[in-house]
């Protein structure tokens, strides 16, 4: 089975926690802004939330998800979780109103499905350089149609927040500091061909 009701789960609670914690810096587009709406309905609100799970959402899960898939690809178990104590962590700098707020909210577990398996340097590097590529091809495609404006204009903010979310997490998760993905991919290289 590809996932577990858990981890379909913890996909859906990380969506809702992250756009959360985004829905006051990614707001929906308003083409005619009315300073009263907010006070009429909740409808702004939600439709903030929304917006917000739409722009973070699909990066983040993607990019755990190409983690994943590359693991099973090489035979192993490979289960999404969503990391809790850090969007509790998050939540808790967003109410802090800190200007940077900086957490994993999620992450994918490896490990062997026997006893005698081994995971070679350059499947560790294949499978940590699997997400951030996904944020590359992600962050690629978009800015493509954009470019070529291959898309109704109502749409370009959605895709313009999405190009630089993906740009961001690309570079950030390829940095080569210890427990970022950056890391594994260049440790893994270095050991397989030097």
């Amino acid at each position: 089975m590809l996932f577990t009701l858990k981890e379909l789960f913890d996909i859906i609670m990380m969506s809702l926690i992250v756009g959360y914690i985004f829905k006051d810096l990614f707001k929906t587009p308003t083409e005619n802004y009315d300073p009263l709406k907010q006070y009429q309905s909740n409808s702004i609100i939600t439709e903030n939330l929304k917006f917000a799970i739409m722009v973070t959402a699909p990066a983040i899960i993607l990019h755990e998800l190409a983690h994943k898939f590359a693991a099973l690809y090489y035979g192993l178990e490979a289960t999404f979780h969503a990391a809790y104590m850090w969007l509790g962590l998050g939540l808790i700098l967003k109410f802090m109103n800190f200007g940077f707020i900086f957490f994993v909210p999620g992450y994918v577990s490896i490990s062997c499905k026997t006893i005698a398996c081994q995971i070679t340097p350059l499947q560790s590097a294949l499978i940590a350089g699997a997400g951030p590529f996904m944020n590359l091809l992600l962050w690629q495609i978009s800015s493509f149609i954009i470019k070529h404006k291959k898309v109704n204009q109502k749409y370009l903010p959605l895709l313009l927040i999405t190009s630089k979310i993906n740009m961001f997490l690309f570079i950030f998760n390829m940095l080569p500091f210890f427990m970022f993905d950056g890391y594994k991919v260049f440790n893994g290289l270095i050991r397989t061909f030097i």
